[in-house]
């Protein structure tokens, strides 16, 4: 493979790119010159840059905003656009007026279904599903969930929730039914949207029957929502009552889709929200405790979804971008609210994108006229090992831009993506965050050039840093990631744990939020990203705590304690390694190890089941009890464990270590 030195350019924009970028659209209208020059006063000047984006994003605040923010409460706890009102589906209402025969969903189903909807149709459906949701007595603050594959009804349920004040709760399409009643319970949901099932590979995902069994243990929801989806074989889940296995609770109300709509057949106008009224509950996982439910708000999330599209991957007026994603996934929020404030074109693949063939994806995105395609490193390395090029019959000439998120690249699956599938004309826009950010920390831009692997700059507004243990900033060595500024995407906190919050992102050095990544800024201000300085585990661009599926493991009957770590895999990124110490009298073997593989895979979701179930005897503790997962994934990698003088039994890690010999993992 032809490539480039690591520090050296790889991607230069040339002047056609330069003038068409809408970056330089906004620079002109801040009537500045360069990047560097906007960048340097959005992080000194938070609210100026934060007034002149939500200007030339053109957000419908009604009444506007008398401040843009107020730090009284500190730099973690800011208010924004103070005093405005604002719900972010007027957006969609001005955009069906502005272009309105637009496509704005085109849909594929992995089986070959097609589906589109207009502007018109989408602000249509979504007047109409918002009326359906108040004729059922949803009200503003109620959490509603979403377990739907991508598809259209999703992007309308997700919109007229909003629309209606509420507060959606995405949830990963593939969750079993331990991990949906989590984070439903956790907002105390009053309705769930779901699905009857979904292909996958050929076969059916019997999603629906997950989501019932999640919603006998959730006493809080009244009403399901059933979507079938196009196509699908049904599954065996009923349109019936379905809190019937709840003591005492009474029975919730199944509603199917065509119904709820039929209900809202006059259309509903938006609820006159605040612009800092909660909008969504993205739950993301650490490494202790339950999942975190991270709250967004009308003027937060929406926005920099909306930023990050149109400034990092350059989309704007009439563009398709099409991002493999689940709407559990960031990424599926950020795709449907970024597309509706720029007025481009979300496209949804809802099935495997190397299936039936490894050259779906190129297909997909040929047959769309795709212009912005998102997609993971770990994709990537699935096509590549597949040989996965585009054929003569795949057209990508419509393509402009790569992007990709999920997770830190090697050198290798992006030569071979920007090389061999781009041609070297199609830039890589590598994009990195959180859920907890509402997108970018580090992202790419068409007016940058791009080194392989690498961040061009941080995204405007967000005062990045890379510092020592000390606090203080590095160049050209390893260190965490911080933020020096607040921007109007951050989190509002965790949904009922402002302690847990703080403590998280804001305990280690004043007034300074810890991201949790290894970065390093080298001498030509190109960033990189090296991996999560924490336990939290990213499998296949899925992020996961331990505690989450060690709950799953200590769980079944044969297991007395677990620990989970993540390790290096050439395919996923991160393998995930169980350790279990079996309870006595309980023989441990490969039939047992197989079975709470599967049992994590079926609570939590087959992209989050352990490539390896290891037993042992006793895992690595310290005096107070703490288990110490970095010393067992030291010990199964065989590197320095380092300082193991607080372990209670080092003799521990010899045991892993044996274990890891001819591992498979």
């Amino acid at each position: 493979m032809t490539e480039a030195r690591p520090d050296e350019i790889a991607w230069r924009p040339d002047e056609a790119t330069r003038r068409r970028a809408r970056l330089t659209h906004f620079l002109e209208f801040c009537k500045l010159e360069s990047f560097e020059q906007m960048y340097r006063r959005s992080i000194e000047d938070v609210a100026w840059f934060t007034d002149a984006l939500l200007r030339y994003l053109e957000i419908p605040f009604d009444p506007p905003y008398a401040r843009v923010v107020d730090l009284s409460r500190g730099i973690a706890w800011p208010r924004w656009c103070v005093g405005g009102g604002l719900n972010i589906t007027r957006c969609l209402d001005a955009q069906a007026l502005a272009r309105g025969s637009q496509p704005a969903v085109l849909w594929e189903g992995e089986e070959g279904a097609t589906r589109s909807l207009t502007y018109a149709e989408l602000a249509r459906d979504v007047s109409r599903c918002a009326a359906g949701l108040r004729a059922l007595g949803l009200k503003p603050g109620d959490a509603i969930g979403l377990h739907l594959p991508m598809v259209p009804e999703t992007a309308i349920a997700l919109l007229a929730i909003g629309r209606i004040g509420g507060i959606a709760v995405p949830l990963f399409s593939g969750y079993g039914p331990q991990a949906i009643e989590t984070r439903l319970n956790d907002v105390q949901a009053s309705a769930l949207f779901m699905s009857d099932g979904f292909p996958r590979r050929g076969k059916l995902v019997s999603s629906g029957d997950a989501a019932q069994e999640a919603l006998s243990r959730c006493p809080s929801v009244k009403f399901a929502i059933h979507v079938s989806r196009a196509n699908a074989e049904r599954s065996t889940v009923p349109l019936s009552p379905f809190a019937a296995l709840r003591a005492g609770s009474g029975e919730g109300t199944g509603v199917r889709w065509s119904d709820l709509l039929e209900k809202g057949q006059g259309g509903s106008e938006a609820e006159a929200t605040a612009a800092e009224d909660p909008l969504l509950i993205l739950y993301t996982s650490g490494t202790t405790g339950q999942p975190k439910g991270i709250l967004h708000t009308h003027c937060g999330f929406p926005v920099k979804s909306a930023q990050d599209m149109t400034f990092g991957a350059d989309v704007g007026p009439g563009d398709r971008i099409l991002w493999v994603t689940d709407i559990g996934w960031m990424m599926g929020p950020w795709l449907i609210y970024g597309s509706i404030i720029l007025g481009a074109t979300m496209v949804f693949y809802d099935g495997a994108p190397d299936y039936p063939g490894p050259g779906r994806l190129w297909s997909t995105l040929s047959r769309h006229r795709v212009s912005v395609a998102g997609i993971s490193p770990t994709l990537v390395r699935t096509l590549m090992a597949a040989d996965a090029l585009p054929g003569p019959e795949d057209d990508l000439s419509s393509l402009r831009i790569f992007a990709a998120t999920g997770e830190p690249w090697n050198p290798d699956p992006w030569w071979w993506l920007f090389d061999k599938v781009g041609g070297r004309r199609v830039p890589l826009i590598n994009y990195s965050g959180g859920t907890e950010c509402s997108g970018g920390i580090l992202m790419s831009n068409p007016l940058l050039p791009i080194k392989p692997c690498a961040f061009a700059a941080p995204c405007p507004g967000i005062a990045a840093d890379v510092v020592d243990e000390a606090g203080q900033p590095v160049r050209g060595e390893v260190g965490e990631l911080v933020i020096r500024q607040p921007w109007i995407g951050m989190a509002r906190g965790f949904w009922k744990a402002p302690e847990r919050y703080l403590e998280t992102y804001w305990s280690r050095w004043p007034d300074t939020w810890v991201h949790g990544d290894w970065a390093r800024l080298d001498e030509d201000g190109q960033w990189f990203i090296l991996g999560r300085s924490d336990d939290t585990l990213k499998v296949s661009g899925k992020r996961v705590g331990p505690a989450e599926v060690e709950s799953v493991l200590v769980a079944h009957p044969s297991v007395a304690e677990a620990a989970v770590v993540g390790v290096p895999d050439d395919l996923r990124g991160t393998a995930m390694i169980a350790f279990c110490v079996p309870r006595a009298g309980h023989a441990a073997g490969e039939k047992l190890s197989g079975e709470l593989a599967d049992l994590v895979g079926r609570e939590l979701g087959k992209p989050l089941r352990p490539g390896r179930v290891v037993f042992i005897a006793a895992l690595p503790k310290t005096r107070n009890a703490k288990v110490m997962r970095r010393l067992i994934r030291a010990a199964y990698l065989n590197e320095d464990p380092g300082d193991t003088s607080a372990l209670e039994n080092p003799g521990a890690l010899a045991e892993i270590r044996e274990a890891a010999v001819g591992r498979s993992a």
